[in-house]
């Protein structure tokens, strides 16, 4: 069963980690992996829970904008090509 934490509670995990408590014991109480600790760390290390939610917002919403551009560039490939058999 795959888990989904939250960015507040991976900070919260991560803080835990910082004031001693040990990885694995980190790990074993909350149901996470070691390499998902590491992960996060490498991604969430040194952040606030508003940086972490901030972070995730703009992954949101730059994946947005790579669609509206790949629909763009699409779109004026289509145009030139459609010029390019009429003359």
């Amino acid at each position: 069963m795959k888990k989904r934490f939250t960015e507040g509670q991976i900070v919260g995990f991560l803080r835990e980690a910082d004031a001693g408590v040990a990885i694995k014991d980190l790990c074993r109480k909350h149901g996470f992996s070691e390499g998902s600790y590491y992960l996060w760390r490498s991604k969430f290390g040194g952040m606030s829970v508003s940086d972490a939610k901030r972070l995730k917002e703009l992954e949101i919403e730059n994946g947005r904008l790579k669609k509206v551009l790949a629909e763009s560039l699409l779109e004026i490939e289509v145009t030139r090509e459609a010029l390019r058999k009429r003359w």
